[in-house]
């Protein structure tokens, strides 16, 4: 795992002397693809990549809040283009929003042939967290500011996203919302 620097802070960990203060909104992870997560179309199986999705996005809310945190949701996801076994897979994921308890992330995966060091997109989406304490019960979590361009049109997009699925849920059937279709 590496993490890299960025304007934002959250709780501080533990430092050592002489050592560089990481940025805490952002996570990415890089191994290679393995023939463990192959499908029987010879490519990573979509399971295993967001799997892969899941602990990355979990590892950049933790550390952002410092607590536990739980899966609210996962949207907007996009497979691009297939992973391929020895493929360098990177995934990158980044608290682009913040409410009182929850966490808004962009995460987006990248791989290609380690030899030819060119990754390109295959896949992103938004996934949600909510931090909790020992009881379950969510906690507040620091406020996300984004500070450049980039982090502003990220901001945006999940919060124009979250206003499109919260009108889409006003859609949904009374017994699918209630569980019993």
């Amino acid at each position: 795992m590496t993490t890299s620097a960025a304007p934002n802070a959250a709780p501080a960990l533990p430092s050592t002397a002489g050592a560089l203060k990481p940025d805490r909104s952002e996570t990415t992870f890089r191994f290679l693809a393995e023939p463990t997560s192959v499908n029987f179309g010879g490519k990573v199986h979509g399971g295993a990549l967001m799997k892969w999705i899941d602990e990355t996005a979990y590892a950049c809310a933790a550390v952002w809040s410092g607590r536990y945190c739980v899966t609210v949701s996962v949207g907007n996801i996009r497979f691009r283009r297939p992973i391929m076994v020895g493929y360098l897979v990177e995934l990158r994921a980044r608290v682009v929003a913040t409410g009182r308890t929850s966490m808004h992330l962009h995460i987006s995966v990248h791989a290609g042939d380690p030899k030819s060091g060119e990754l390109q997109q295959t896949t992103d989406c938004l996934m949600v967290f909510v931090a909790v304490d020992e009881q379950g019960k969510p906690v507040p979590v620091p406020s996300f500011v984004p500070v450049t361009d980039e982090q502003k049109r990220l901001a945006k997009y999940v919060m124009d996203v979250k206003d499109a699925l919260d009108a889409i849920v006003e859609l949904k059937p009374e017994e699918v919302a209630a569980g019993t279709v």
